[in-house]
């Protein structure tokens, strides 16, 4: 007698209570698997790109808007901010880099971003075919912004302004590609890197080299900044990073009470972010197990009515050379058998369910969710999939011992 033939008949046989069970199951094992996923992969995403950024200055405005606008390039900047203030930072002994960013333009939805090399070198990004950006209108692209676009060394392309791709384009200036990056995980592989000069430029604030500074020189970048005439000129926003922790203590409260900028903790305000989703995650994570419970019970409820239908069957087993213990184990089979399936239909609506984020996720903010892998957490999940299915199905199947075989027989 092959049990797994026998279990796998009788689920057959009742194909509706099967189904349920199994959906019910599948419903709350993908709900959490998604949910394992989403917050694995975004908060790596995030603490990627936070990494070694311990402040960031801007306009007044939103804290958290004017980090997710700076670190991510995922919201509208909170306004400019004068030059001059943010390299008066500079002479802070606590402050030991500066890092300058200034956006307004955008090339077919990627952001186009001032800067300087100092941004290059904090995400350790590398050149893979051409050039640095080194003199106004020359740009590096990330590797997603090179693949999308099909932009190659050399080609020239005018921006849109404003952070949306229908906006007006600037057709009187025209950057030029120098090279393309290798992609780095982060943020910048979603973006069009050009130097300060050239969004100023752009914006009608050009601003011509020191007449014994050569564009092409790599100071030039830095000499720049130094240049007076520093009060008519505006950045978006500046990247912090701390000599030591004196500097988280004292610096965010004196720009903020003494400057027209607003300083914004990173560690702060992405905490602050998680905490708020965590509300929700916790929500759903509390339905998905509620649904997982109700699958059990779905489970239970099957095989003590498939007992109930089936004790003819059984007690005809029984007279026929069966064990009971062996009738038993067929029952438990059903359960698990059902817990597997369910556990697996999971797994799978959980990755199209990822599938289906990313895909958003891509369009949306040209950030990629794409690990499949299983996480060590979903293996736990397992185990109480198939804890669940043995509990479900043992109570309904410990009937088997109580069945009296002779009145059964004769009852039918």
């Amino acid at each position: 007698m092959n049990l797994f033939k026998i279990s796998i008949a009788n689920l057959k046989e009742k194909k509706l209570n099967s189904f349920l069970s199994a959906m019910l199951l599948t419903l709350g094992i993908g709900m959490i698997s998604l949910l394992l996923l989403l917050n694995k992969q975004l908060d790596e995403q995030f603490r990627r790109n936070i990494r070694g950024i311990d402040m960031v200055v801007g306009a007044k405005g939103s804290p958290l808007q004017l980090i997710l606008s700076s670190i991510y390039q995922i919201d509208s900047p909170t306004g400019n901010i004068p030059l001059n203030e943010v390299n008066a930072l500079k002479r802070n002994p606590f402050i030991k880099t500066i890092i300058p960013l200034s956006m307004g333009d955008n090339y077919h939805g990627f952001r186009i971003v001032g800067t300087t090399p100092k941004y290059v070198e904090h995400f350790q990004a590398k050149i893979k075919d051409g050039a640095l950006f080194s003199k106004p209108m020359d740009v590096t692209l990330g590797s997603k912004v090179a693949k999308n676009s099909e932009l190659k060394i050399g080609d020239t392309f005018a921006s849109s302004h404003g952070l949306d791709s229908d906006g007006d384009a600037h057709n009187d200036k025209k950057y030029k590609v120098t090279g393309i990056f290798e992609p780095t995980g982060s943020v910048v592989d979603q973006l069009v890197l050009t130097n300060l000069e050239s969004v100023w430029e752009i914006h009608e604030h050009a601003e011509t080299p020191a007449q014994n500074v050569k564009e092409s020189d790599p100071a030039h970048e830095e000499e720049m900044g130094e240049m007076h005439h520093e009060a008519e000129k505006q950045v978006t926003s500046a990247l912090i990073q701390f000599r030591n922790p004196m500097g988280l203590i004292t610096i965010p409260r004196q720009i903020n009470q003494n400057t027209s900028m607003q300083a914004a903790l990173p560690s702060i305000e992405i905490n602050r972010l998680f905490s708020l989703l965590g509300v929700g995650i916790e929500t759903l994570r509390a339905l998905a197990l509620v649904i997982i419970v109700i699958a059990g019970v779905s489970v239970f409820i099957s095989l003590y009515n498939s007992l109930k239908e089936r004790k003819y069957e059984m007690a005809l087993m029984l007279s026929m050379g069966a064990t009971r213990t062996k009738l038993f184990f067929m029952l438990l089979l059903e359960g698990l058998i059902l817990a597997i399936t369910g556990y697996l239909s999971g797994i799978i609506l959980s990755r199209v369910g990822l599938w289906l984020f990313s895909r958003a996720a891509e369009q949306d903010f040209h950030y990629s969710i794409k690990e499949f892998n299983l996480l060590p957490e979903e293996f736990y999940l397992l185990a109480g999939a198939l804890l669940l299915g043995l509990l479900a199905a043992a109570l309904p199947s410990l009937g088997i011992y109580r069945l009296n075989i002779s009145r059964t027989l004769a009852e039918e």
